[in-house]
């Protein structure tokens, strides 16, 4: 019977190892550089000449050092495997980000498909253009640029990933660009549509033919006033806020009214009135990670019709929701009485703009949708309130220069000299008259 040969001889301490998987006949081979351990196969199943060549291995390992080039060659499928893992681990630290499940996907349906056969290393300008065509093929259409844009951040987390392990050396990394096309206007609501569009929930919960969906309707009225409010972005951030997450701010102030009365000497004296100016700091996770928004006293009112029907909790005007935000409290904001949270507005919403007269936008002929709240409360803050660019993209969790191109029909600079306050608010608050163009059922 032959003699059974070891599965791993260190043939330099702390250094150089040679390995046998089981079930293989292979020999591998790990050895140091630079304080890293590598992996590589041999391609041997002699012991002897598998020893040879792993030694071969080390010693080119070190020259390609030297010499500024990666240290082993690996393949594009295997770094982004460890780019995935990075991520799912940092996710299970709870220090990832929520877009890391649409970064995996990307890998796992487009990137490993197209490029998992090539070396990290030889990732060229051939490669990429290769990219755009079939990740075209496999879509069934031309990716938009926010789409590459995506896509480009993903390829940078893999080349990171290669660099970090010195698969890749930085000087040899792609330059990834988005094959930009003009920016087109977003659809968004008027003032006037705006009116229509919050003044419209009343009468339609009021319709509600089950107590289900009169809640439903009554959570996704307060879901609409906090995006109109703060400019969020619909989806995960919103719908993972936690009753923890949240400040209330209180900073009482006199304002003057434009209402005049008479004093007791005759004179017209202007009535001012006392604003309590409530307000919320509110911490979000998002696709740019986690950040604090600013909500105003409409998210107040949302939030304290969310409390008072899944809680039956006494409301204090000073602190509303101090019985609800405590570290105890796992409870997300929007949910029902049931402490379940809904999928999806995005059907029921467009259902209720189809019930307004307001899925398309005329200007952009295009469907409405929640994403247009966003893009309405970004315009307005542009057109009518006191909100520098830089302030506005902090709070939306977005980069200046992404407001300017998307934004730059209301010639931005200009707007923000001729801005007057919290205009936006009050213009809202002005009334609204339902007009005939507004094919709605309220008075059905």
């Amino acid at each position: 019977m032959p003699e059974k040969v070891a599965s791993t001889h260190v043939l330099m301490d702390k250094a150089l190892v040679v390995y046998r998987r089981e079930r293989s006949d292979i020999w591998q081979c790990r050895f140091k550089v630079a304080g890293l351990w590598q992996r590589k196969s041999t391609q041997e199943r002699d012991l002897k000449l598998a020893k040879e060549r792993a030694r071969e291995l080390m010693i080119t390992a070190e020259i390609r050092k030297r010499e500024n080039l990666p240290v082993v060659s690996r393949k594009f499928r295997d770094v982004a495997k460890l780019a995935i893992d990075r991520m799912e681990r940092e996710q299970a630290a709870g220090r990832g980000k929520s877009s890391f499940k649409h970064y995996i996907v990307v890998i796992e349906d487009y990137l490993i498909p197209i490029l998992g056969n090539r070396s990290i290393a030889n990732i060229d300008q051939t490669a990429l253009d290769e990219l755009d065509v079939r990740r075209a093929e496999i879509m069934g259409k031309n990716p938009t640029p926010s789409t590459i844009g995506t896509h480009n951040v993903v390829l940078n987390r893999v080349f990171d990933e290669a660099i970090m392990r010195r698969f890749l050396t930085d000087v040899a990394r792609p330059k990834l660009n988005v094959k930009t096309k003009k920016s087109e206007r977003r659809p968004a609501f008027t003032l006037d549509e705006l009116r229509v569009l919050i003044d419209g929930f009343d009468p339609w919960i009021a319709k509600s033919r089950t107590e289900q969906t009169r809640e439903l309707r009554e959570l996704m009225r307060d879901y609409v006033d906090v995006l109109i409010d703060t400019g969020a972005r619909p989806g995960d951030e919103l719908m993972n806020v936690k009753w923890r997450q949240i400040k209330f701010v209180m900073k009482p102030r006199l304002e003057q009214t434009g209402v005049y009365e008479r004093d007791d000497a005759g004179d017209l004296e202007e009535i001012e009135l006392n604003n309590l100016n409530r307000s919320l700091e509110i911490i979000v996770s998002g696709k740019t990670g986690t950040r604090t928004i600013v909500a105003m006293n409409r998210t107040v009112k949302a939030l304290e019709r969310i409390a008072q029907r899944n809680y039956a909790i006494r409301i204090a005007l000073t602190d509303p929701f101090s019985e609800l935000r405590v570290s105890t409290n796992n409870d997300f904001v929007f949910c029902t009485r049931g402490r379940e949270q809904p999928t999806s507005f995005a059907k029921m919403f467009d259902s209720y703009l189809k019930h307004c007269g307001l899925e398309i936008d005329p200007k952009t002929e295009k469907r409405r949708v929640f994403y247009s709240l966003r893009h309405t409360y970004a315009t307005l803050a542009l057109t009518y309130d006191r909100v520098p660019i830089h302030t506005l993209a902090k709070q939306m969790g977005t980069s200046v220069q992404m407001i300017e191109q998307h934004y730059s029909h209301l010639k931005v600079v200009e707007a923000i000299e001729q801005l007057r306050g919290e205009e936006t608010r009050r213009l809202i608050q002005a009334g609204s008259v339902f007009d005939s163009e507004y094919k709605s059922n309220f008075e059905d």
